[in-house]
């Protein structure tokens, strides 16, 4: 395992990878073969309140007592979203937990803790979800005062007669009549009836729909594990779901030279998100990725990309992530942004639970 050390003197010239370390912006804790912490960074000292010095070598479960026994893992990696862990020092802080294992060091493993400001990309903060409640209330009282005197104002100009005027009023009323139906499906909090699927036919249906209209012309590359166990979903909001990111890939990519779309699954072991109050977490292994070479969400805006009426486009109308926010949601997952790999590309990810046949 390498070591967070080589800090040049006086903190000239090239930085020491203890620099880039301490540098980081979340918080990262190293833990060695013997269960005891080897490193700490230091936004994970400012969180845990203790410095690495007093850290170093303690048995991670004194320090910081992992949120659900993590034993029988088989290796791979193990998370926990918006969970709330008690400190050495009795502090209690709400953080998502992410351990992984460092390759070719067994037995060595990073954990990261994302605080509530910086977990919108792994789970639901509060913030997001009372956002996407009051855009529901909002959506059912506007439906309700507007589409009837939307069908009074189109009912009156066809009256009028044909005319390029009369046309363009016609227009826009579907136009606004559209917007009102999207908003409608906010406001729908009827339980979605949810079965164990095989999703590789709604994938594919989902594809077929891209490369007939909105995608035409840009390959959808897949990258599918085949062995994948049926997951717990509605069929139809599955489906609107992957076109919904399809869709909003697609325009993400058209100013690309070369322009990539790449559909993934994949089955994640450890994944979990809260639950009920006193109910056990819900486990999330089912992965479903949408990921494209576009050049990803405005900075400014990458916090609140599944919040109503928030856009990157200047012609977006900022509903299309939140109503994919929602439906899964209904179905007891999670959507994650981020933007990973190299060269980075930019991944709308589904975790949902697994279904059981």
């Amino acid at each position: 395992m390498p070591q967070p050390d080589g800090r040049p003197g006086g903190g000239q010239g090239r930085p020491g990878f203890g620099d880039l370390f301490a540098a980081l912006p979340v918080a990262v804790v190293v833990i060695d073969p013997d269960d005891r912490i080897a490193h700490a960074n230091a936004l994970a000292e400012q969180l845990l309140n203790l410095s690495e010095r007093v850290m170093r070598g303690q048995p991670l479960t004194a320090i910081l007592p992992p949120p659900e026994a993590t034993h029988d893992r088989g290796g791979y990696g193990y998370a926990v979203y918006d969970t709330e862990i008690a400190t050495a020092r009795g502090v209690r802080i709400r953080v998502d937990f992410v351990e992984a294992a460092v390759a070719d060091h067994p037995g060595w493993r990073t954990i990261t803790l994302h605080t509530a400001a910086g977990s919108h990309r792994l789970g639901h903060t509060a913030d997001r979800i009372g956002g996407a409640r009051a855009a529901e209330g909002a959506a059912a009282m506007l439906a309700h005062e507007i589409r009837n005197p939307l069908s009074g104002i189109r009912g009156a100009a066809q009256l009028l007669g044909p005319s390029e005027l009369t046309h363009l009023i016609v227009t826009e009323v579907d136009r606004i009549a559209a917007l009102i139906d999207r908003m409608q499906e906010f406001g729908d909090t009827r339980p979605l009836p949810l079965t164990a699927e095989n999703i590789y036919p709604l994938l594919d249906h989902a594809r077929a729909v891209a490369l007939a209209g909105f995608a035409r012309g840009v390959a959808i590359e897949e990258r599918f594990d085949p062995s994948l166990p049926p997951a717990l979903i509605n069929r139809d909001a599955l489906t609107q779901v992957i076109i919904n990111l399809l869709k909003n890939a697609r325009e993400a990519v058209r100013n690309e030279r070369n322009p990539r779309l790449v559909m993934s699954t994949a089955y994640r072991h450890g994944i979990t998100r809260s639950a009920a109050t006193g109910q056990p977490r819900v486990p999330l292994p089912i992965e479903i990725c949408v990921i494209d070479n576009g050049p990803g969400a405005p900075a400014d805006i990458a916090d609140h990309l599944f919040e109503p009426f928030v856009s990157g486009r200047r012609e977006g109308q900022g509903l299309g992530l939140a109503l994919v926010d929602k439906l899964v949601r209904d179905m007891g997952g999670i959507v994650q942004y981020a933007r990973e790999g190299t060269p980075e590309a930019t991944v709308l990810r589904l975790l949902l639970p697994r279904g059981t046949i």
